[in-house]
């Protein structure tokens, strides 16, 4: 029999069962779709959380003073290490060939007051560098100069947070406002910047110098953090060793047989561990939404072997007038066939439809994926072929007289 006109009469016979064709394709329709969808999610995801931390800054590598540990999803030091300086971080500038440009941070959570309006936020003391080694930047203003820094002046930068807690529709540039009981000048608006990888608001915090933040507003003569620029991706490695010496030979750890009493964070392994995470999430969501996959095939199985039960006259009746094993077997192979790749074909098209319909709707980024489309279309159709081939085989060995004789 012609592969045609098998194809025919399995369309035929689908067609004249609307409601039952309808049900067995709504377990493949659902699983592709859902996979489209939750690959779309995953890939946003990562996508998102990848720019995030490019847009930490470029090459970077950060210095924490003391031991990082993760808290409940969160980085935190252990303990108060009182050896990072504003010096180490000039030094590594300077002494560390791969690195290209240094910024020292240090930062606490103050009241912060203007008029009778007052916000806890995060006081950043840091260096004019910092915009460049964070990607951070003024949108309205001006930041403080390296000379302004070293003069100690009480010019303040807010983020797009604090202005809106603070001044509302006001403009803040030119007024003064009032950190713990220090004035400061506003000078500047940074840009928005969102949320960084911990769920923190990067916008919620002012920038002030470093040396008037360290003098007059925290009264400490250390620093938490030191930002390091590298000079290429291709040198981390290298810059990270340097910087790890150059900081044990400033505190003596070698000579004391100490431990380092710093850590530090490469950007380049922080993307890779968040891209591992991503990934390893997106294989999950996918693995549950593939059950629907196969959950739609035992539907196809279980659709074929009634339509072989009701089916065992004609059966018979074909094989009679010359029909062979072999064109019973491809008949009910074609039928299920049609029913996984009409099934796929719609929940390609569902899922598209929904991952796009999704995106405008809500503030999701998703990342629909050229890939989990094929291979969502291809598992759906080997689903139906390996559910389909038990009973076809179950049909084409169906004795021809005995289905004659049946009722």
């Amino acid at each position: 029999m012609k592969i045609s006109k098998s194809i025919r009469i399995s369309r035929n016979q689908l067609l004249s069962n609307k409601i039952r064709t309808i049900l067995s394709l709504i377990g493949i329709i659902i699983g592709v779709s859902a996979v489209i969808i939750m690959v779309a999610i995953g890939n946003g995801a990562q996508k998102e959380v990848l720019n995030k931390i490019e847009s930490m800054g470029t090459n970077l590598i950060v210095v924490n003073a003391g031991q990082v540990q993760k808290t409940s999803g969160r980085q935190q030091i252990r303990g108060t290490v009182t050896t990072l300086t504003i010096e180490d971080a000039d030094i590594l500038a300077s002494e560390c060939p791969a690195v290209s440009k240094s910024t020292p941070v240090q930062t606490k959570k103050l009241l912060v007051k203007w008029g009778n309006l007052s916000s806890n936020t995060t006081i950043t003391g840091t260096t004019s560098d910092y915009q460049t080694i964070r990607n951070f930047y003024i949108e309205r203003g001006t930041f403080f100069s390296e000379e302004e820094n070293k003069a100690s002046v009480r010019y303040a930068v807010l983020g797009q947070t604090v202005v809106k807690n603070l001044f509302g529709k006001n403009d803040p540039i030119g007024e003064t406002l009032r950190i713990g009981r220090v004035p400061f000048k506003v000078i500047g608006i940074m840009e928005s910047k969102g949320t960084d990888l911990n769920g923190v608001d990067q916008d919620d915090q002012i920038f002030i110098p470093v040396q008037t933040a360290l003098r007059r507003v925290f009264n400490l003569t250390y620093i938490n953090t030191i930002n390091l620029q590298v000079l290429s991706s291709n040198e981390m490695d290298f810059a990270i060793k340097q910087v790890s010496e150059v900081l044990r030979e400033r505190h003596r750890l070698d000579r004391l047989n100490k431990s380092d009493d710093f850590t530090i964070q490469n950007q380049v392994e922080l993307l890779e561990t968040q891209k591992e995470t991503t990934d390893t999430f997106t294989a999950l969501i996918v693995s549950v939404a593939s059950i629907s996959l196969i959950v739609g095939g035992i539907g196809i199985l279980a659709i074929m072997l009634i339509a072989i039960k009701e089916r065992i006259k004609e059966i018979g009746l074909r094989m009679a007038v010359g029909a062979s094993r072999k064109d019973i077997l491809l008949q009910f192979i074609i039928e299920a066939s049609i029913l996984s790749v009409g099934g796929g074909v719609i929940g390609i098209f569902i899922g598209v439809f929904i991952a796009i319909m999704a995106s405008i709707a809500t503030e999701w980024t998703l990342s629909i994926s050229i890939p989990s489309i094929i291979y969502s279309f291809l598992f759906s159709l080997a689903i139906g072929l390996f559910f389909g081939v038990y009973p076809a085989r179950k049909a084409s060995m169906l004795d021809p007289i005995e289905s004659l004789r049946s009722e």
